[in-house]
């Protein structure tokens, strides 16, 4: 599923290409994919509107409007967003298309059609659940106090609560394993246990990791292109993530698996004890 470093990178990919750019039709192929209002409203409201910016909240894009309306899209597992010349035909798991001013369309593909797309206008709710994000790994309030006040007083374990968008937006299960690691903490540790160095540790090791990984995803558009929107280039510098049964980078301990709360987590029992 993309993290924030992936979805950082389509930002930062299609930016360029649809700014100032102007949608002048919409085409939806699967209606599923407008979470809401409905898909006919939806398609009026975006249908003319004219691209002032293009945001990241955590895992969610937002295509921002001059009008000041805005469409938000979280991509979930295996959604792509890519750019393309209009005559280019589409693929068969295109769910939507949005024709734009001089001769291209954005495209969302979707080969499990498990993301969505919400259309809000200037002062409406947005009903995507944006609203209740955690803070950003990168703002200034994500300090180890931040996190002691979140964690403190809980038993669920550290690992949770990085995945807990209402504490830190963007982190997945691939990144928090990293993170983790990075931080010599255990992923199954509770939080109530954990000691105000380790919460400095983790409010490091956050921002760090993630900054690091958008680094090692950059990617040109016509890769991009080539790819579909959906390769990435972080997987040889993940750390220990997937890499159960082999040897730690770090110290060479074999590295571990257990499961949390149905997800899978790698550790190294030596450097995070």
């Amino acid at each position: 599923m993309p993290e924030l470093p992936e979805v950082e990178t389509v930002r930062r990919v299609l930016l360029p290409h649809l700014q100032n750019r102007t949608i002048l039709n919409v085409r939806i192929y699967d209606p599923a994919l407008v979470a809401a209002p409905s898909w006919e409203l939806f398609t009026a409201g975006v249908r003319g509107q004219r691209i002032a910016d293009l945001a990241r909240r955590g895992k969610f894009l937002q295509i921002c409007f001059m009008s000041g309306d805005r469409l938000t899209v979280h991509l979930r597992m295996t959604g792509a967003l890519t750019v393309e010349p209009q005559a280019a035909p589409a693929g068969r798991h295109t769910r939507a298309a949005f024709s734009l001013s001089d001769g291209e369309e954005l495209r969302c593909e979707d080969v499990r059609r498990l993301g969505k797309m919400w259309f809000a206008k200037n002062g409406e709710e947005d009903r995507s659940g944006i609203a209740a994000l955690g803070v950003e790994p990168f703002d200034a309030a994500l300090t180890p106090l931040y996190l002691e006040n979140r964690g403190k007083n809980g038993k669920k374990s550290v690992k949770s609560m990085l995945l807990d968008q209402s504490v830190v937006a963007g982190i997945g299960n691939i990144y928090a394993d990293e993170i983790l690691f990075a931080a010599n903490i255990r992923p199954d540790k509770p939080c109530n246990a954990l000691t105000d160095g380790e919460f400095a540790r983790l409010a490091k090791a956050i921002p760090e990791r993630l900054d690091f990984f958008i680094g090692k995803n950059e990617i040109s558009f016509e890769d991009y292109l080539l790819g579909k929107g959906k390769e990435y280039r972080n997987t040889p510098y993940l750390q220990v993530y997937g890499k159960a049964g082999t040897p730690c980078p770090a110290c060479g301990e074999t590295l571990r698996r257990v499961v949390l709360g149905g997800r899978s987590s790698v550790f190294c029992p030596r450097c995070q004890k």
